[in-house]
């Protein structure tokens, strides 16, 4: 089921007598500045994974086991 011209006309007349002229360019400059809005949100946030996605990743080195195997042992206590 679509609108046909007629439809989208009464509509519009409606709308346009709801809120009248004034109001009704300030909802549509509104309404604009949202997409915008939106549109920048969007685009940053693609920026911003295609900027981390191109960043080199740190390598993790992992600490020798040696230095603390010999802490491990001093710690010990003995029973006698």
């Amino acid at each position: 089921m679509g609108f046909g011209g007629w439809e989208l006309l009464v509509i519009l007349v409606i709308v346009l007598f709801i809120f009248g002229p004034r109001r009704l360019k300030n909802l549509g400059s509104d309404l604009g500045n949202a997409i915008k809005g939106f549109r920048r949100a969007v685009s940053d946030d693609e920026a911003e994974k295609k900027r981390k996605a191109e960043e080199p990743k740190p390598i993790d080195v992992a600490p020798s086991d040696s230095a603390s195997s010999s802490k491990v042992g001093s710690n010990r206590k003995t029973h006698a």
